[in-house]
């Protein structure tokens, strides 16, 4: 049986704040935190989808840089 390569895109977050959590999210029939990192104002974190990511969660102002362009998350007031 041939593997289907699941690797995916490289995502890029910079912290706007101290204390941004970046959460991922596994793939499959049930979706599930499998990793956490709590970034401080200017820390930047490359992350990327791979078989066992399938989302990623981001809380907290932060500039996220994909290929499919640039946003900003924003903090709950």
């Amino acid at each position: 049986m041939e593997r289907k390569n699941v690797n995916g895109d490289y995502i890029v977050i910079k912290a706007s704040e101290d204390g941004v959590n970046v959460i991922g999210l596994t793939r499959g029939t049930d979706t599930r935190f499998h990793h956490s990192e709590k970034l401080d104002k200017g820390e930047v974190l490359i992350a990327q989808f791979t078989e066992h990511t399938s989302a990623i969660k981001i809380r907290g102002n932060a500039k996220i840089l994909t290929c499919y362009g640039e946003m900003e998350s924003e903090t709950k007031k």
